[in-house]
């Protein structure tokens, strides 16, 4: 039988590919029995291994690999200025891969490049990412650092920002503005990311006295058109005088829907976002905005795989937390 290859054995064994790869490797960290049953399927079927995707094994491809949702969003885009700052210096390659928020793309992204293709992985998982268990299998095979968006529950070297903090004191700056009534613009809700952010601005409310309401929670979905409509349906029926965006894609329509509703920014409704626009002071009124420290997080990751690369690094499972910034602005002005 010819054209066999790993994933064909995986996929007859209904196992991973990577763990197929490690018992025909003989690994330590594959038991004896399923070795047996690997290595008796390769015989059946005449598999052969490829003696170029060994040598890549073996070499350094002088590649590494950056998976992101999408290269559009600033954040990301400040991100991988930062990585490849630090990929300049070692003359190394670097790849981009959007998975546009689907993790079906992200895990096809990921078994392609266990071929040998790179040194390395940087990632940021998609919104629709909720099972960890294909990272936890290929961080044996090939060195995998996190940032900003993270498993909490695996043992690999994680960067993130100050999310819990960044949102509690988002919501603070509105409820010291005067703000009563505070909306929520919830994104990334399946992540640790997300579930840190609503954290922060509910402990805020509740650290002030302020009921935490259901009716002024707003889920993001992926259509644009629909987010806009729930933004002005919940400026039109709740009133809000607050509104905190836990992500960049929520803010413009924020300004378009309070345009077409006649409603003043910051006079009727003050207006915080999560964001790395660079256009956020040129907005009228100016954003309010918490800023993460997309570049130097990009920096830090490419540091430390680069370290990991160069064996000089041992600590296997480490979350490291950059603190983002509160920048205020015209939309937020406190009369």
């Amino acid at each position: 039988m010819s054209g066999i290859n790993i994933k064909k054995l995986a996929l007859e064994l209904n196992l991973s590919a990577a763990t197929v790869s490690r018992a025909l490797r003989d690994s330590y960290e594959i038991s004896t029995e399923t070795k047996q049953k690997v290595w008796a399927m390769a015989k059946k079927l005449n598999y052969e291994p490829n003696p170029s995707a060994s040598n890549l094994r073996s070499q350094k491809s002088k590649t590494i690999a950056v998976i992101i949702p999408e290269v559009a969003n600033n954040f990301f885009s400040q991100a991988i200025n930062g990585i490849e700052e630090i990929a300049r210096t070692r003359d190394y390659h670097v790849l981009i891969y959007q998975t546009h928020e689907n993790s079906e793309t992200e895990i096809a992204f990921i078994q392609r490049l266990l071929s040998g293709r790179v040194d390395g992985i940087l990632i940021s998982i998609s919104k629709e990412t909720d099972d960890n268990q294909l990272f936890k299998e290929i961080i044996k095979d090939i060195p995998v650092i996190f940032f900003d968006r993270v498993f909490k529950d695996i043992d690999a070297v994680k960067i993130t920002t100050d999310d819990y903090e960044s949102t509690y004191n988002a919501t603070l700056h509105l409820i010291d503005c005067g703000c009563k009534k505070i909306a929520y613009l919830m994104g990334l809700s399946n992540l640790e990311t997300g579930k840190k952010r609503i954290d922060g601005y509910t402990a805020a409310l509740n650290d002030n006295d302020i009921a935490y309401k259901n009716e002024l929670i707003m889920a993001d979905c992926t259509d644009d058109d629909e987010n806009y409509q729930q933004i002005k349906k919940l400026l039109i029926t709740e009133k809000p005088d607050g509104i905190i965006s836990s992500i960049e894609e929520l803010a413009l329509p924020c300004y378009y829907a309070c345009k077409d509703l006649n409603l003043n920014i910051p006079a009727d409704v003050k207006i915080i976002s999560f964001s790395n626009l660079k256009t956020a002071p040129l907005l009228n009124p100016s954003l309010t905005t918490i800023t993460q420290p997309a570049f130097e997080m990009g920096k830090e990751a490419a540091t430390i795989l680069f370290k990991i690369l160069d064996k000089k690094y041992f600590e296997s499972n480490e979350t490291l937390i950059l603190k983002s910034t509160l920048i205020k602005r015209g939309s937020t002005r406190c009369e």
